[in-house]
């Protein structure tokens, strides 16, 4: 991959996202993306080899997929209420994006699989730093599973958006928090060792 000037990169990045969540990734041409950008596509094509490369780089590097930092709220039962919270204000501003790209990743293997090859690990020191803190405070959490936390609390917020609808308000927070949240980090750390 060629380098290219920083401002042009990020012109053809910014183009390609803001495109990504108006049409899709099927309806989206490097054409149009070129246009967008105000560059020329032998310059896209310079530094990407086609448009699912341009789209694994956008999704990768300029595409939030960190787990929010909860505000430490002095209980575990706030800090979930708040991962919840701060994951629903990312859904909301990612809707159109989201959606747009994942029936775009269950038709088109190429764009998952290259998308599944370049994905960073993903930053998890948000909920690691909750559960922390909780078992700092003697609550029980140090037992509980940090990633599948973080994926249970995201699967609330996306089954919510996606199939029974809005609004992400503070009902939905509270309802996450303690009828979900709240006593599967308690099982997890009722569990013999190893069955967590």
């Amino acid at each position: 991959m060629a380098p290219l000037d920083p401002v042009r990169e990020r012109a053809i990045l910014d183009a390609t996202l803001e495109l990504l969540s108006e049409m899709g990734y099927d309806r989206m041409s490097v054409d149009q993306i070129a246009k967008r950008a105000r560059a020329s596509k032998a310059t896209i094509y310079r530094r990407w080899a086609g448009k699912p490369e341009l789209v694994v780089d956008v999704i990768c590097n300029r595409f939030d997929m960190d787990t929010p930092r909860p505000r430490d709220t002095g209980s575990l039962r706030g800090d979930l209420a708040e991962l919840v919270r701060e994951l629903c204000g990312t859904a909301e501003r990612k809707h159109t994006l989201i959606m747009g790209l994942s029936s775009t990743l269950v038709s088109n293997q190429e764009l998952a699989r290259a998308l599944r090859a370049h994905m960073p690990s993903r930053d998890l020191s948000g909920v690691e730093a909750l559960l922390e803190r909780a078992g700092g405070r003697g609550e029980p959490a140090r037992s509980a599973d940090t990633a599948r936390l973080a994926a249970v609390a995201e699967a609330l917020v996306w089954h919510r958006l996606i199939f029974v609808g809005p609004p992400l308000d503070d009902a939905f927070v509270a309802e996450a928090a303690d009828d979900v949240l709240l006593p599967l980090v308690r099982a997890w750390a009722e569990a013999p060792s190893g069955r967590s």
